[in-house]
């Protein structure tokens, strides 16, 4: 047999190999369970995340693979699956070169992640994984999984019946599941030209798993020769005359394509989990001096005061940046956006107020409810209510019946009652998802 690898079987395995999958590959399963490895296994693992999920639609959305189910990121599910296999050795994310900061929000919602590696993928699904076992080249692994980053529903069964027929000896392994669907061959027409015979074949599925040094050499054999057509690894794996061993895949391990695929997956997910309703106050004051009229939540209004403060000093928005922010322990407006760095001089409040919103919504939380309270004797707030709200509905994006803004005097009391300065109480309530019952 003419084999462009070196590859770590014999002929007598391979001629086996070959027997059991024209015979009852699933049988497979049952025998590599019975069967030691010579030599313990390192398993690299690459996990393909590049894509731009286009038929998932809603590109505002961003790509699928970051896109909420149950509270979290798809491939933060995935990745969760693979760091609590006792078996994987390195991580490889292969993402899209704009799509880091989406990587690392998204693995912040993994606990106890180790040191995870990241590869810039191609224009390919072929290319990012020539990326991933490149990055893995000098880790030392000896095996490989090659797994859709938007299939977040295998589980360590699945994984543990790959990596026993790796143990076996298998170069190349496959997890399928039979066909049950009647197929149909139609023609351009739409017509139906004929009914195709399931028997023997599989829907395959993900990890696609490997002996690291074939797999490699392969992608890099079909790179060198301009070959860009295989639909996956197994494909490519079969080109090069690696026998390709058939193991039970899992109805459960579907591959969320399109946007009714996410939704449904939220709602599995979702199922049992108890509404996560937090609620973050906030409080600032600023001090009043003369001038030509202040800014309050985001509305300028004419007055013979303004307030003092290193930005616009809008009071009203400061408070509910606080709040916000509140909501998931991400410190306070100062931190991240100290009064004593220059850049904020002068900076309009609307900054701070859409960077908060920003930071709760890759948090996987959901802005229900604003609500400021400003105390003040001067300037007179009512006239200006609605256009305050309006505003804080355009920088939250949220309806304006969730914005709420009311106003008090101090009764001429203390610092507030003599004009001295203006105080603002701010409210927000935010669901989070992930809350078990």
């Amino acid at each position: 047999m003419a084999i462009y690898l070196e590859c770590a079987y014999s002929k007598e395995s391979s001629a086996l190999f070959k027997a059991m999958q024209e015979t009852e590959p699933f049988i497979f399963r049952g025998f590599m369970t019975q069967m030691h490895s010579t030599q313990p296994l390192s398993v690299g693992i690459v996990i393909v995340a590049a894509g731009r999920g286009e038929r998932a639609g809603s590109p505002e959305e961003g790509p699928k693979q970051y896109r909420p189910i149950g509270g979290r990121a798809v491939i933060a599910h995935t990745l969760e699956r693979f760091v609590t296999w006792p078996q994987a050795s390195k991580i490889v994310v292969v993402i899209h070169r704009h799509d880091e900061n989406l990587l690392r929000a998204a693995l912040e919602q993994v606990a106890d992640l180790p040191e995870i590696e990241i590869a810039f993928g191609g224009t390919t699904r072929q290319q990012s994984v020539l990326a991933g076992l490149r990055q893995l080249k000098n880790s030392g692994v000896t095996h490989v999984m090659i797994h859709d980053a938007v299939r977040p529903f295998f589980d360590h069964d699945l994984l543990d019946r790959v990596a026993a027929a790796l143990a076996a000896g298998a170069p190349a392994v496959l997890p399928a599941m039979p066909v049950t669907d009647t197929l149909k061959r139609g023609d351009t027409s739409g017509l139906v030209v004929e009914t195709v015979p399931r028997t023997g074949l599989h829907a395959a599925q993900t990890p696609q798993s490997f002996l690291f040094s074939d797999i490699l050499a392969a992608h890099e054999k079909a790179a060198a020769e301009g070959k860009s057509d295989f639909t996956d690894d197994a494909a490519i794996a079969e080109w090069c005359n690696l026998p390709v061993t058939l193991v039970t895949g899992s109805a459960d391990n579907v591959k969320l394509t399109i946007k009714r695929d996410i939704a449904m997956a939220d709602e599995k997910l979702s199922a049992g989990l108890l509404p996560d309703v937090r609620t973050g106050n906030g409080y600032d004051v600023h001090q009043l001096e003369p001038g030509d009229g202040v800014t309050l939540c985001g509305v300028f209004i004419p007055h013979d005061q303004r307030l003092k403060g290193h930005s616009d000093a809008d009071v009203a928005l400061h408070a509910l940046t606080d709040a916000l922010l509140a909501t998931c322990g991400a410190g306070d407006i100062g931190d991240h956006f100290p009064p004593s760095d220059p850049q904020w001089k002068g900076a309009p409040s609307r900054i701070f107020i859409e960077h908060a919103a920003k930071i709760v919504r890759e948090r996987g939380g959901t802005i229900m409810n604003a609500d400021v309270s400003l105390i003040a004797e001067a300037p007179k707030v009512g006239p200006h209510r609605d256009v305050m709200r309006a505003k804080l509905s355009e920088f939250l994006g949220i309806s304006i019946d969730r914005c709420s803004v009311k106003a008090t005097t101090n009764e001429k009391i203390g610092f507030v009652g003599r004009r001295e300065g203006i105080a603002a109480i701010a409210t927000a309530t935010v669901v989070y998802r992930g809350g078990k019952a």
